[in-house]
């Protein structure tokens, strides 16, 4: 039986409301928050720098039900009533895992084991924890720097879904199979 993996940011949850919840919270203007988040992409920086630009505090913002992408709820739902085995995993803080449980199988947060995408640490976190050869693990991401090329590297099935903006930036690789909703995985 294949197990799926999904990244656990755009790939699942449209984090515009998430990061936008953040701003609020923490008092500043949601396109300066953008922007910086924005800036620190471009430059090929940890997203968690944020905080520290703007000075402020990390807010503790979660992800609700009404954030999900459309296809993505149902599709966690075939894909476990087909028997597959489904993990969500992340570059996230702990906090973000016990929301997420009743809806996978297993989770991860680079937080809670120590180690952040790309390293292949945390990849084999994830196989570790599936109980399951590489070869039988499809990870699904948007982003090919921290997702896609550090699975296919792995010995995992990687397959890019174009949304949020890494996904429409990246490229997709060969060896990788491109997707625009994750309703075509089923």
């Amino acid at each position: 039986m294949t197990a799926f993996v999904f990244d656990v940011g755009e790939t699942l949850v449209d984090e515009t409301r998430m990061w936008e919840r953040a701003a609020d919270a923490c008092g500043v203007p949601r396109f300066t928050l953008m922007g910086v988040l924005g800036g620190l992409a471009a430059r090929g920086e940890h997203h968690g720098r944020v905080w520290s630009i703007l000075g402020v505090e990390q807010p503790d913002s979660r992800w609700t039900e009404e954030d999900f992408y459309p296809d993505a709820l149902p599709t966690i739902a075939a894909l476990r009533g087909a028997g597959h085995t489904v993990m969500a995993a992340g570059n996230t803080p702990a906090f973000v895992e016990p929301p997420l449980q009743p809806l996978f199988d297993l989770t991860g947060s680079s937080a809670r084991w120590g180690v952040e995408k790309p390293s292949p640490a945390f990849f084999e976190r994830i196989v570790t924890g599936l109980d399951v050869e590489p070869a039988g693990i499809v990870y699904v991401g948007d982003r090919v720097d921290n997702d896609v090329a550090p699975a296919l590297a792995a010995g995992m099935a990687a397959v890019h879904i174009r949304r949020g903006p890494w996904g429409h930036l990246h490229e997709t690789p060969p060896g990788a199979r491109r997707i625009d909703t994750l309703s075509e995985l089923l």
